[in-house]
């Protein structure tokens, strides 16, 4: 794919100025850059042409997956006239962004996956939020706050700007109270080397230089220690990457996109509603308009011939799957009684010596159940609960857990095929073209039931992507409330589990209208990558939690938990060292087959939620070239940093 950019306004600059980099009027002069004159998006790949926006002949599209990636990508084919199916294997639409109903203090209440920030320079999904309408379902948290346990730092509080680099360095400066405390030196070349790194961007130089190397390695030796402990590791955790297992390739990235290459501030919107009201539903019922979603849909075999995809075989509403499939033993857990197959959410139970296997997949929502002290497998997420043998026992459950037969053993692999207790035949559906819009687990599942003649590449691309360490949120319903001096969603840094906190009743209509008649609180704990060693059941979980939380709000202390909602999965996409030359672009070498997903190597910055969305409309792009359509104008940062050498 050609990568063509409309620039805004750059320059280089040399070593020599670098390292005269020690005063705010060297900085100001070397770069030439006014305060006055904020950069507007770059636009990639902008077409030439004045090409027709919609179709004008029978072309269908099958979208697999219904997050924000999947629904983008459905939404802008519908919109140019395609024959558009959306299917989703949960119950409800959003992937990481679902809400769905709970009981909490004796009332019924919307829960999600966490709280989400939608920053200013989320470019295309601030564009579908307007073109829906639906401005007015969020609003804006004024600034944040980063907090650090302890007393060495004082808190960090980043506000909307209009200033790029390197006014919003600047800026920062001035404001932060730890700015004697940067460590940064650079007459010493390390430090000269980091600076230039994080402010001289250029995507594919970048990755040759940087993507072997952990970010925990990168750091162990004459980094500023100030820069990491503030700035550094907080902002590396809240990419659900681990610093021990993300790729410094990606770290700049991800720094170049949320700073350093953004003029737009680091402050954001929040929904006024949970996401699945204010975002999912919307784009949803766009779709439909002309387009069919179908959720509770699982893929049990997608059919290739010549190396293009022939049709997809799936069941509504039962997890049923006709195709043998091959999972490996978890290293992870580990049971005297159960042999443990399959990773993230797939993971499958057997007991010792047994014919039989079980999913854990929970019937709900696809979370990953647990065994729990009572011997019954707990879901984490929603709190459904099942027998040892996979009967339903509490919902929101409705199904049992799936049942496999155990077809072959080799070594530390299992071969599996569903017990279909029902004899029901697949629906069977064709397209024109096939867009995989699933999490990383969820694409590696589709391929293992591809059957027939597939390029060998992109099933190696499709084995070789990572997931993340796991994500925790705990919500919980306290009986009072309390003063709290910083910004209703707080990032904190230097506890052992958690990494934000969330006033709920204090930014959610639901929430708010609650505590203003109760007095209560609702308090949301995240932990964007914890070890699943340290913490390996939910018990685990819910209990530091509770302790970090009292440490850093000591007055909810003497407060009465009405209720509390852990929501606990590992589907996040991983960037470790050496994954970008191999990660999958939205194109593939099976001719109507494209992905996306935030996992899908992207050829300008972007991240998380903005990520999801530019995949799924890239993905849209390809499609709408091939038919000889316009294009979709998609926007980013400057794809390069200013101070390049």
């Amino acid at each position: 794919m050609s990568q063509i950019f409309n620039l805004p306004e750059s320059s280089t600059i040399s070593r020599r100025t670098l390292l005269k980099l020690f005063g705010v009027s060297t900085i100001v002069g070397a770069t030439g850059y006014s305060r006055f004159s904020k950069p507007k998006p770059s636009i990639f790949q902008p077409d030439t042409l004045n090409l027709p926006q919609s179709l004008n002949s029978n072309k269908s599209v099958v979208v697999i997956g219904g997050g924000l990636a999947g629904l983008a990508c459905a939404y802008e084919l519908v919109r140019r006239g395609f024959a558009v199916t959306l299917l989703e294997k949960s119950p409800q639409l959003g992937g990481k962004i679902a809400s769905w109903q709970i009981k909490a203090a004796g009332e019924t209440f919307m829960m999600e996956h966490g709280f989400h920030g939608f920053f200013p320079q989320y470019y295309n999904l601030n564009n579908v939020v307007s073109e829906l309408g639906v401005k007015d379902n969020f609003q804006s948290l004024n600034y944040y706050s980063v907090v650090y346990r302890g007393s060495q730092y004082q808190p960090e509080v980043f506000r909307p700007s209009s200033s790029a680099f390197p006014w919003n360095i600047i800026d920062l400066a001035i404001a932060s109270p730890n700015r004697l405390k940067w460590g940064i030196n650079l007459t010493k070349i390390k430090h000269l080397q980091v600076f230039q790194a994080i402010t001289g961007f250029q995507r594919e130089k970048n990755y040759r230089r940087f993507d072997h190397l952990s970010v925990a390695d990168w750091v162990k030796t004459e980094f500023p220690q100030g820069l990491y402990d503030l700035y550094f590791l907080p902002f590396a955790k809240s990419s659900l990457n681990a610093p021990d297992t993300m790729s410094v390739g990606e770290l700049m990235q991800f720094f170049h996109f949320y700073f350093f290459g953004n003029p737009e501030g680091l402050a954001f919107n929040g929904t006024k509603d949970d996401m699945g009201t204010s975002l999912v539903q919307p784009i949803a019922q766009a779709i439909q308009q002309q387009g069919k979603i179908i959720t509770g849909a699982t893929v049990s075999e997608i059919v290739a011939n010549n190396n293009q995809i022939a049709e997809i075989k799936y069941y509504v509403g039962n997890n049923n799957n006709n195709v043998p499939f091959w999972v490996k033993r978890n290293s992870i857990v580990s049971d005297s009684k159960i042999e443990y197959f399959g990773a993230a959410d797939e993971v499958f139970a057997c007991l010792n010596g047994s014919q039989e296997a079980i999913s854990l997949t929970c019937t709900h929502q696809g979370c990953t159940v647990q065994i729990a002290t009572d011997g019954q497998f707990h879901c984490p997420c929603h709190g459904a609960v099942f027998t040892s043998e996979g009967k339903v026992v509490k919902g929101p459950a409705q199904r049992d857990l799936s049942k496999f037969r155990v077809v072959e053993r080799q070594n530390d692999n299992l071969q599996l095929l569903a017990v279909n207790q029902e004899s029901s035949s697949p629906e069977i559906i064709t397209a024109d073209y096939y867009v995989l819009a699933t999490d990383v687990p969820g694409v590696q599942q589709l391929f293992k039931r591809m059957t027939g003649d597939v390029d060998q590449k992109v099933r190696s691309q499709i084995e070789k992507l990572s997931i993340a360490d796991p994500f925790a949120v705990c919500r919980f319903w306290f009986d009072q409330d309390f003063e709290w001096e910083h910004s209703n969603f707080t990032s904190l840094s230097g506890y052992r589990l958690t990494d934000s906190i969330t006033l709920y009743h204090r930014i959610q209509k639901q929430f708010i209208d609650w505590s203003q008649r109760t007095g209560g609180s609702v308090v949301e704990l995240h932990a964007y990558c914890y070890k699943e060693k340290e913490f390996p059941n939910q018990e685990a979980l819910l209990n530091t939690f509770e302790q970090e939380l009292y440490d850093i709000v000591p007055e909810l202390k003497q407060a009465k938990v009405l209720h509390q909602e852990l929501v606990n999965q590992h589907n996040f996409s991983g960037y470790p060292p050496n994954s970008y030359a191999d990660r999958p672009e939205s194109s593939t070498n099976v001719t109507n087959l494209l992905f996306a997903g935030d996992w899908v190597k992207m050829p300008f910055p972007c991240g998380l939620m903005e990520r999801a969305v530019s995949s799924g409309l890239l993905a849209a792009n390809e499609i709408l070239h091939r038919e000889g359509l316009q294009r979709r104008p998609l926007l980013t940062v400057n794809p390069e940093g200013l101070l390049q050498i």
